[in-house]
């Protein structure tokens, strides 16, 4: 396990391709100011382009997984100019894109409270599992504003129904609604969650590391586009290009002669570190 400490967010990998980006500011439960916000951009801007990673965790240090944008800095937003105001939305938003688009599946590790922002991290995230003590709230109109920037992954994720009811209530709701909504996919034991999502990095580390890729790209194509000629072309263009790649015939090949792919072999003892060592 390699381990490296930021101001804000942590970041450790383990040898097989897995990194774990921890919210870190505990002490306000992990509300993201603007120094947050860059040093999460910026670690998954690097993630992005690293092609020996595998697999995304987002995790939060101590009693919270994220209370959502820091309250202090928003009411200290009254005295910026228009100018600065939109800089640091952007800035936000652009951080939720990546996050997003990643071209690495990501798993939302959720305990405590998870407030506003927090639940657009989470619902940006590929998979999410949750303690079953956890809470959600998209609270921000309990203070005059609006879930703007995180609006597009929340509704993605649980739909424009229970999208109007908690955005427009801002009522607390528990982890099994979560569930129920679409918000969270699996509900542990607090004590079992670090299991679980090792369980589930398994399940990543055994598909096809492209081929997860190309599946990343062609849900938001299929969910936004009417079945029609062009879809269907489409798809049949996706599938046709991707099993003559040399990732496909792999697995083709694995499958019928009955072993594993190589893409699941285990990276042979210190290669990690020569690895980290290189790119230092």
């Amino acid at each position: 396990m390699s381990k490296t400490t930021g101001t804000r967010v942590l970041r450790s990998s383990d040898g097989f391709g897995n990194v774990t980006l921890t919210l870190n500011r505990p002490e306000v439960h992990n509300a993201f100011d603007p120094e947050m916000v860059r040093e999460l951009t910026a670690a998954l801007e690097s993630i992005h382009d690293d092609e020996d990673i595998r697999a995304v965790v987002i995790a939060g240090a101590g009693k919270s997984f994220c209370a959502g944008a820091d309250i202090g800095h928003m009411r200290a937003s009254a005295k910026f100019t228009p100018a600065q105001n939109r800089k640091n939305a952007a800035e936000s938003a652009r951080m939720f894109h990546l996050l997003y688009t990643l071209n690495k599946p990501t798993v939302a590790a959720v305990h405590g409270a998870v407030r506003g922002g927090g639940c657009g991290i989470v619902s940006a995230c590929d998979i999410t599992i949750a303690a079953r003590t956890a809470t959600f709230r998209l609270s921000e109109v309990k203070i005059g504003i609006i879930p703007s920037m995180i609006s597009p992954y929340v509704i993605a994720a649980i739909g424009q129904r229970h999208a109007r009811r908690y955005m427009l209530s801002g009522e607390e709701f528990d982890c099994a609604e979560a569930w129920r909504i679409g918000l969270v996919h699996d509900l542990v034991e607090e004590e079992h969650l670090v299991t679980r999502v090792g369980e589930m990095l398994g399940q990543l580390y055994s598909s096809g590391p492209k081929a997860m890729q190309a599946v990343k790209r062609m849900i938001p194509l299929s969910a936004h586009s009417l079945i029609g000629p062009d879809i269907v072309r489409k798809t049949a263009e996706g599938i046709a290009e991707i099993r003559a790649t040399p990732e496909a015939q792999e697995g083709l090949g694995a499958f019928l002669e009955k072993r594993k792919p190589k893409w699941t072999e285990a990276p042979k003892a210190g290669t990690a570190a020569k690895k980290s060592a290189k790119k230092r």
